[in-house]
């Protein structure tokens, strides 16, 4: 005898969690006991206890937004990667007093700035000019470094044609 399938959901299972495999004993019947938004509401934090062996873990959602390609200088795209922009800016901030937290919040600043601002397609020339912009506002010296990476720095001239706006702006 075949049972009858339900097409749609029944409302009082309308906000239930679907199981996920708990990654010790491979069961699919957990159950959620805490739910936190964190990063500004973009990222969700569920712990959950296996009904199976009873462990704890935890599972990270993240919104997952349209996909933006990058045009890189030799004009081959590749989808746009968060770990590439937080590694450019940890490098720059390399022995700087900026803490790691900070660090993440730049990176999704950025990273909000470049979906709101670009539809299908971003250069890597706009994406280093809104990293400098963001790097400026946090240290001087993490922006002075990831500018002489970025705009490929050949003598003093082009480290001073950066250093004298900074000048300016720390006397005025």
């Amino acid at each position: 005898m075949l049972a009858a399938v339900p097409t749609e959901p029944r409302l009082d299972n309308l906000y239930d969690d679907r199981s996920m495999r708990c990654p010790f004993c491979h069961a699919d019947n957990d159950r959620v006991v805490d739910t936190r938004a964190t990063e500004e509401g973009y990222v969700i934090r569920r712990k959950r206890v296996c009904g199976a062996c009873h462990r704890k873990f935890m599972t990270l959602e993240r919104l997952e937004e349209t996909s933006i390609r990058v045009v890189k200088r030799d004009q081959t795209r590749e989808p746009l990667d968060r770990e590439k922009i937080r590694r450019g800016i940890e490098r720059a901030c390399s022995k700087r007093p900026v803490t790691g937290p900070a660090i993440e919040m730049l990176v999704q600043e950025i990273e909000s700035e470049i979906y709101s601002s670009y539809l299908l397609e971003v250069s890597t020339e706009q994406i280093g000019e809104i990293v400098m912009r963001q790097l400026a506002n946090i240290d001087d010296v993490a922006y002075i470094r990831f500018a002489s990476v970025y705009r490929d720095f050949n003598d003093v001239d082009d480290f001073i044609d950066v250093i004298d706006p900074l000048r300016d702006r720390s006397e005025s």
